[in-house]
């Protein structure tokens, strides 16, 4: 019954995402805060700008990864495929949605690991939910996702929010952030901690680098609100209450950044080639986009990758325009910070001072 109700609910946020406007409604990524300084002699060749990167020992073609989406129903089956071939043929990553439905139903698995026989060579990410630590899951669960998936790395995602507003919420999270720390000492794959869409501050992201993990997927707002998810869903009054809850992306990519030293992926609200140029410039490692690419999945694998390839040659052509020949040397270029998320900054204490160094400015 239990594995039953997992699975209807994966369908149902499939449905939602892609016939609702479950999007950020009143605030939005940051990303327009964010601007280059445009160079009218790059001095570059753009030809000769090369968008690999390395992230976790892994080399990566650019650095992209679409983030965590679906399993556990058959919807995803096509969904998962899809997006699988696409990034296996443009060098880059994927994670999967939560595989709590496959521990629970063993006939689901198929569901996820429909993803590495479609990428062989890709970056994959296990999911399970982290609340899921303090309520009987362990190593042996763990290592079972790894498996199905033969991922390179395990990713569990926070997501109190939509815990909070969900009817059938687990909302018991103490102890989540030790047993996070117990799977990351005795796990042989690097632990990424993930938000669902209400962002990563700098206190967390401190005590999740204390607690070993290896990265952070900072799921800021300005994406997906599991908030208004939950309200599709019935949930009205919370889910109206808490729609716009949470720390925007481009501060949440900054305080993460800043504060733990660890590589982190920008994801919440990522939209174009230029959305993941400022996300690298902030600091991140990668960047992650997840609606965007659910909407062609649906479709065909080859929609799929001509979407991503658009979003790559947009920021091959901010490479060009900014005046660098790869993505580490964008953490160089001038760029302004205003608007809201300068004035986030300022009050949280992330100076003009500390970003000096890297020829940014706040305004």
């Amino acid at each position: 019954m239990a594995a039953h109700k997992t699975e209807q609910r994966k369908a149902e946020h499939i449905q939602i995402c892609l016939e609702k406007k479950a999007q950020a409604r009143k605030v939005t990524a940051g990303f327009e805060n964010v601007t280059f300084v445009h160079r009218a002699l790059p001095e570059v060749n753009r030809e000769d700008i090369n968008l690999s990167t390395s992230f976790l020992n892994k080399t990566f073609l650019a650095p992209l990864i679409v983030g965590a989406m679906t399993g556990g129903t058959e919807e995803a089956v096509k969904i998962n495929q899809n997006i699988a071939i696409a990034v296996e043929k443009l060098g880059l990553g994927m994670g999967v949605g939560s595989q709590r439905a496959a521990v629970e139903n063993f006939a689901l698995e198929r569901t996820f690991a429909v993803a590495r026989k479609y990428a062989p060579n890709a970056f994959l990410i296990a999911n399970l939910g982290g609340v899921q630590l303090v309520h009987g899951y362990g190593l042996k669960e763990v290592r079972k996702v790894v498996e199905m998936i033969d991922a390179d790395a395990v990713a569990f995602h926070l997501n109190a929010l939509q815990e909070a507003v969900q009817p059938e919420g687990q909302t018991v999270f103490k102890g989540v952030l030790a047993k996070i720390a117990e799977i990351a000492g005795e796990l042989d794959k690097p632990v990424i901690v993930k938000e669902t869409g209400a962002g990563i501050c700098a206190e967390d992201a401190k005590v999740l680098k204390d607690a070993g993990v290896s990265a952070i997927d900072v799921g800021g707002v300005g994406g997906t609100s599991f908030a208004a998810v939950e309200y599709f869903r019935g949930e009205q009054q919370l889910g109206a209450a808490f729609w716009d809850w949470g720390i925007p992306t481009v501060v949440s990519v900054v305080e993460s950044v800043e504060s733990a030293k660890l590589p982190v992926i920008s994801s919440g609200g990522v939209r174009s080639g230029l959305d993941v140029a400022k996300s690298l410039a902030l600091g991140a490692s990668l960047a992650g986009i997840i609606q965007p690419v659910l909407e062609t999945a649906v479709r065909s694998s080859k929609e799929t990758e001509q979407f991503l390839a658009g979003i790559l040659n947009e920021l091959k052509n901010v490479l060009f325009l900014v005046g660098v020949e790869n993505v580490s040397g964008l953490v160089e270029v001038p760029m302004v910070i205003c608007g809201e998320s300068a004035e986030w900054l300022k009050i949280r204490g992330f100076s003009i001072e500390g970003y000096a160094h890297r020829r940014r400015g706040v305004c």
